[in-house]
């Protein structure tokens, strides 16, 4: 059990499972957490990191800092993903056995399984196949953070868990076109579509000042032209007509909101050891979702009135990817909100800022 006094280093703070982490334990009343940004802190270096954790000592860290991204910005910057994410993983993981670091939570991602992976995917079929090759490089600096994990526990007897969710959503989310997840981008999509059909610009010119859209056509709007606006937005698949997507859509998706997440890393944080939980633990709902099926959820809760258009020719991705998340249930834990009240709740968020 982590004492409410406990130091705790949460490593990318800001980012969607960061901020969920730190609304999470900060509702647990743990208030000593050190946060730091990236220019604050580089942990792509050691010399850096070492430093940090010399004179911080924290006793618990949640690593959950990593460069992320979509389909598109996974396949673009390759070696940044691959480079930035070991770089990550190395320098935290060797700095907490190095300053004695009680017990550190690993956050990795369920790319790690196979493409061709039998479902629900269970936590032993890790590097029993090849990877999905549009996001290999992130998944293998994933499995290199959990190989490291496991090797220092036996090397060194270290207690670090590594936890593997599936896709998350929720505030505080990426909602650039360019480079977010699927499930933010739909929403996105569906809401700017349906703005487009109310000719609200007024709102389209405020979401798109506070979230950009990416591909490099924020530039391209003029300020209070609508031309400009309907233009940039049916360069990425956004019109009053219609709504473009990705795809066939016959691929499945399992999704969990990110507080969720949260509340499962703190469960396990507190109760459990590796020894425990062994070198990984899925954390998911247990229940996915046809794209196709999702795109219509959220066109119907966005109020949308337009089409759906399926380009047929961009990249679907792994087939399905359902976590087997019977391990975690075992310890007592299970999800609490459902897809279309998470859906709701995130489109929320992301209009009210």
């Amino acid at each position: 059990m982590i004492k409410k006094d406990s130091k705790i280093y949460l490593a990318g703070h800001r980012g969607l499972v960061g901020t969920a982490l730190e609304r999470k334990l900060k509702s647990e009343g743990y208030n000593n957490i050190i946060t730091l940004t990236s220019s604050q802190l580089d942990l792509r270096s050691q010399k850096d990191t070492n430093e940090f954790f010399e004179e911080e000592r924290p006793d618990y860290v949640f690593l959950a800092a990593a460069k992320v991204g979509g389909i598109l910005a996974n396949d673009t910057y390759k070696a940044e993903f691959i480079y930035d994410n070991i770089m990550i993983a190395a320098n935290v993981i060797e700095a907490s056995y190095r300053y004695g670091v009680k017990k550190l939570l690993n956050l990795g991602s369920s790319c790690i399984y196979p493409k061709e992976s039998p479902q629900p995917m269970k936590e032993d079929y890790l590097l029993t196949g090849k990877l999905e090759p549009t996001n290999e490089p992130y998944a293998i600096a994933k499995i290199a953070a959990i190989k490291l994990c496991r090797y220092y526990n036996e090397q060194y007897g270290t207690d670090f868990i590594s936890v593997m969710p599936t896709n998350l959503y929720g505030p505080n989310d990426n909602y650039n076109l360019e480079t977010s997840h699927v499930l933010p981008a739909l929403i996105r999509k569906f809401y700017l579509a349906k703005l487009l059909q109310e000719k609200n610009f007024t709102e389209i010119q405020r979401n798109i000042s506070i979230y950009p859209i990416g591909y490099g056509l924020d530039k391209e709007i003029v300020k209070e032209d609508e031309e400009s606006i309907i233009n940039v937005l049916s360069k990425v698949g956004i019109t009053s007509e219609y709504v473009e997507i990705w795809g066939t859509g016959e691929v499945y998706r399992e999704f969990l909101y990110v507080d969720d997440l949260a509340g499962a890393s703190v469960f396990i944080m507190k109760n459990y050891s590796s020894s425990d939980i062994g070198e990984v633990i899925n954390i998911g709902t247990g229940e996915d979702i046809k794209l196709k099926d999702l795109v219509n959820l959220i066109s119907e809760l966005s109020g949308s009135r337009g089409s759906v258009k399926w380009d047929s020719s961009k990249p679907d991705g792994t087939f399905r990817k359902l976590l087997d998340v019977s391990k975690l249930r075992s310890l007592g834990w299970k999800h609490q909100y459902e897809l279309k009240d998470g859906i709701q709740k995130a489109t929320e968020k992301m209009i009210s800022l």
